[in-house]
Protein backbone atom coordinates (compact mmCIF):
# COMPACT_ATOMS: atom_id res chain seq x y z
CA UNK A 1 0.00 0.00 0.00
CA UNK A 2 2.78 2.44 0.93
CA UNK A 3 4.08 1.49 -2.67
CA UNK A 4 1.30 2.25 -4.35
CA UNK A 5 1.10 5.95 -2.87
CA UNK A 6 4.38 6.94 -3.56
CA UNK A 7 3.65 5.96 -6.59
CA UNK A 8 0.62 7.78 -7.40
CA UNK A 9 2.87 10.75 -5.69
CA UNK A 10 5.64 10.79 -8.06
CA UNK A 11 2.74 10.34 -11.24
CA UNK A 12 1.27 14.15 -10.27
CA UNK A 13 4.85 15.82 -10.63
CA UNK A 14 5.87 17.47 -13.47
CA UNK A 15 9.38 16.14 -15.45
CA UNK A 16 12.31 18.13 -16.26
CA UNK A 17 11.66 17.37 -19.87
CA UNK A 18 8.02 18.28 -19.59
CA UNK A 19 8.64 21.29 -18.09
CA UNK A 20 11.15 22.09 -21.05
CA UNK A 21 8.64 21.29 -23.92
CA UNK A 22 6.30 24.04 -22.16
CA UNK A 23 8.79 26.95 -22.14
CA UNK A 24 9.78 25.84 -25.58
CA UNK A 25 6.67 26.32 -27.04
CA UNK A 26 6.07 29.69 -25.03
CA UNK A 27 9.29 30.62 -26.75
CA UNK A 28 8.05 29.74 -30.07
CA UNK A 29 4.56 31.64 -29.01
CA UNK A 30 6.41 34.59 -28.23
CA UNK A 31 8.39 34.80 -31.16
CA UNK A 32 5.58 34.78 -32.97
CA UNK A 33 2.97 37.34 -31.34
CA UNK A 34 5.91 39.65 -30.56
CA UNK A 35 6.07 41.35 -33.70
CA UNK A 36 2.76 41.71 -34.42
CA UNK A 37 2.50 43.81 -31.63
CA UNK A 38 5.18 45.84 -32.54
CA UNK A 39 3.80 46.58 -36.05
CA UNK A 40 0.17 46.98 -33.98
CA UNK A 41 1.94 49.81 -32.50
CA UNK A 42 3.60 51.44 -35.45
CA UNK A 43 0.12 51.06 -36.96
CA UNK A 44 -1.64 52.82 -34.10
CA UNK A 45 0.93 56.07 -34.38
CA UNK A 46 0.18 56.51 -38.20
CA UNK A 47 -3.85 55.99 -37.97
CA UNK A 48 -3.42 58.40 -34.86
CA UNK A 49 -1.66 61.00 -36.29
CA UNK A 50 -3.70 60.67 -39.40
CA UNK A 51 -6.94 60.99 -37.64
CA UNK A 52 -5.22 64.35 -36.35
CA UNK A 53 -4.33 65.41 -39.33
CA UNK A 54 -7.60 65.50 -40.85
CA UNK A 55 -8.82 66.98 -37.99
CA UNK A 56 -6.75 70.06 -37.90
CA UNK A 57 -7.21 69.70 -41.37
CA UNK A 58 -10.83 70.43 -41.47
CA UNK A 59 -10.40 73.07 -38.17
CA UNK A 60 -8.36 74.91 -40.90
CA UNK A 61 -10.64 74.96 -43.44
CA UNK A 62 -13.40 76.26 -41.39
CA UNK A 63 -11.73 78.90 -39.90
CA UNK A 64 -10.54 80.08 -43.38
CA UNK A 65 -14.33 79.95 -44.77
CA UNK A 66 -15.33 82.23 -41.84
CA UNK A 67 -12.16 84.47 -42.08
CA UNK A 68 -12.66 85.53 -45.88
CA UNK A 69 -9.99 82.54 -46.86
CA UNK A 70 -7.32 84.14 -44.36
CA UNK A 71 -5.18 81.48 -43.43
CA UNK A 72 -5.12 81.53 -39.01
CA UNK A 73 -2.42 83.06 -37.19
CA UNK A 74 -0.26 79.97 -36.33
CA UNK A 75 3.14 80.36 -35.10
CA UNK A 76 6.60 78.34 -34.95
CA UNK A 77 6.86 76.62 -31.39
CA UNK A 78 5.02 74.18 -29.60
CA UNK A 79 1.61 74.27 -28.93
CA UNK A 80 1.02 77.93 -30.75
CA UNK A 81 -2.26 77.68 -32.96
CA UNK A 82 -3.08 81.07 -32.44
CA UNK A 83 -6.98 81.65 -32.68
CA UNK A 84 -7.75 77.98 -33.79
CA UNK A 85 -7.03 77.43 -29.88
CA UNK A 86 -7.24 80.64 -28.20
CA UNK A 87 -10.62 81.44 -28.98
CA UNK A 88 -12.01 78.14 -27.67
CA UNK A 89 -14.07 77.94 -31.06
CA UNK A 90 -12.18 75.86 -32.91
CA UNK A 91 -9.63 73.23 -30.94
CA UNK A 92 -9.65 72.95 -27.24
CA UNK A 93 -6.10 71.05 -27.08
CA UNK A 94 -2.73 70.66 -29.49
CA UNK A 95 -2.95 68.01 -31.79
CA UNK A 96 0.02 65.32 -31.48
CA UNK A 97 1.79 63.52 -33.93
CA UNK A 98 2.18 60.17 -32.56
CA UNK A 99 4.52 58.92 -35.28
CA UNK A 100 7.63 60.82 -34.38
CA UNK A 101 8.94 60.87 -30.71
CA UNK A 102 7.61 62.26 -28.11
CA UNK A 103 9.28 65.91 -27.17
CA UNK A 104 7.92 67.17 -30.56
CA UNK A 105 4.59 65.67 -31.31
CA UNK A 106 2.78 68.66 -30.64
CA UNK A 107 5.35 71.36 -32.38
CA UNK A 108 4.53 73.20 -35.31
CA UNK A 109 6.48 74.58 -38.03
CA UNK A 110 5.05 77.59 -39.75
CA UNK A 111 5.77 79.74 -42.56
CA UNK A 112 4.99 80.91 -45.69
CA UNK A 113 7.69 78.56 -47.86
CA UNK A 114 6.25 75.42 -45.67
CA UNK A 115 5.82 72.21 -47.72
CA UNK A 116 5.68 68.29 -46.13
CA UNK A 117 8.30 66.30 -45.45
CA UNK A 118 10.83 64.85 -48.27
CA UNK A 119 12.39 62.70 -45.56
CA UNK A 120 11.69 61.37 -42.22
CA UNK A 121 12.65 64.11 -39.32
CA UNK A 122 12.13 64.80 -35.60
CA UNK A 123 11.82 68.33 -35.48
CA UNK A 124 8.48 69.09 -36.12
CA UNK A 125 5.04 67.02 -35.52
CA UNK A 126 3.16 69.69 -37.85
CA UNK A 127 3.96 71.85 -40.38
CA UNK A 128 2.02 75.05 -41.74
CA UNK A 129 2.12 77.00 -44.72
CA UNK A 130 0.75 80.34 -43.55
CA UNK A 131 0.62 82.04 -46.87
CA UNK A 132 -2.43 78.63 -47.99
CA UNK A 133 -3.44 77.59 -44.74
CA UNK A 134 -2.01 73.83 -46.28
CA UNK A 135 -0.99 71.57 -43.39
CA UNK A 136 0.97 68.26 -43.07
CA UNK A 137 2.27 65.74 -40.28
CA UNK A 138 6.20 65.69 -40.04
CA UNK A 139 7.44 62.68 -41.07
CA UNK A 140 4.63 62.24 -43.77
CA UNK A 141 5.02 63.17 -47.49
CA UNK A 142 2.96 65.26 -49.52
CA UNK A 143 0.32 62.42 -49.89
CA UNK A 144 0.04 61.78 -46.19
CA UNK A 145 1.84 58.49 -46.41
CA UNK A 146 4.36 57.91 -43.46
CA UNK A 147 8.31 58.05 -44.14
CA UNK A 148 10.43 55.29 -43.32
CA UNK A 149 11.74 55.86 -39.80
CA UNK A 150 16.00 55.14 -39.27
Amino acid sequence: MNSLMTRIRRSRAFTLIEILVVVVILGILAAVVVPRFTSATDEAEVNSTLYELQKTRRVVEVYMAQNAGRPPTITTGYGTWGELITSGNYMKANPMNRYIPQTNQGRVYAAADAAPDTAYQTDFGWIFNTTTGDLWAGGFDAADTPLPRP
